[in-house]
């Protein structure tokens, strides 16, 4: 009984066709076919571009560090020492080109990097933000120090040592949409204290900065990370809005 019920399933197995041991003749994987096609793509424009390979690498290196530096970060050298003794002549910075981009606007504190044209000269200039929009600045209270929006701010943890805030009086309202920036080494700094009679009162506009300095990166001894400091953080927001 056991043989009989056997016997149909071999003759079943052998009515099938026999499998060809040659697999190499089977229809490819869309996966592997789109594999090889890639790569005969990358071997043809390598073809096209002199040097081959190498060459067609060190382009795309080249497009993708362009972008980079156009839309995402750039590098500056400090020329000056206009901000010492947080970066020296010489530090190469990373400028973060994104940080205000999405409607995020400059802070108090940030060091900044922007186009001075028709403001401070005709290059781009570091400083650090201390008034932005609707502020009021004043210099200075009893004790030397800068007052914003009536508060007095502490600058020992970054101004240059043996600096006073600043040698010259002044009394400032920031219009909105601008920032009122100082160097922290303040007697070697031209920043806008210096234009207050200039086109704009000294002022930036918030849509000429270019980003925010982030890293010191160069030389290495110097690698850094430039964060906010807190002597603004009490600061009350401004209560004047100007146009």
């Amino acid at each position: 009984m056991d043989t009989e019920a056997q016997q149909p399933t071999e003759r079943d197995r052998s009515s099938q066709p026999p499998v060809s041991a040659d697999v190499s003749q089977e229809t490819p994987e869309p996966e592997a076919a789109e594999g090889r096609s890639r790569f005969a793509l990358v071997a043809r424009v390598t073809q096209w571009v002199p040097g081959g390979r190498v060459s067609l690498t060190l382009l795309i290196c080249l497009l993708f560090l362009l972008v980079l530096n156009a839309f995402v970060v750039q590098p500056f050298q400090i020329p000056s020492g206009s901000m010492e003794n947080g970066l020296r002549i010489g530090d190469r910075v990373l400028v973060d080109k994104l940080a205000y981009r999405f409607g995020a606007e400059p802070r108090r504190g940030d060091v900044v990097v922007f186009d001075g044209t028709g403001y401070f000269g005709n290059s781009d200039y570091i400083k650090r933000v201390v008034g932005v929009g609707g502020d009021h600045v004043v210099c200075c209270d009893k004790e030397g120090r800068i007052k914003v929006n009536g508060r007095s701010v502490d600058e020992s943890a970054f101004l240059h040592p043996g600096d006073s805030a600043s040698t010259v009086d002044f009394d400032v309202d920031v219009p909105q949409g601008a920032l009122f920036v100082l160097g922290d080494h303040r007697s070697r700094s031209s920043d806008s204290r210096d234009h207050l009679g200039s086109p704009g009162g000294g002022m930036i506009p918030v849509d000429r900065v270019v980003g925010r300095a982030d890293w010191i990166v160069w030389p290495s001894a110097h690698l850094t990370r430039l964060s906010r400091p807190g002597a603004y953080a009490r600061v009350p927001a401004g209560e004047r809005a100007h146009g």
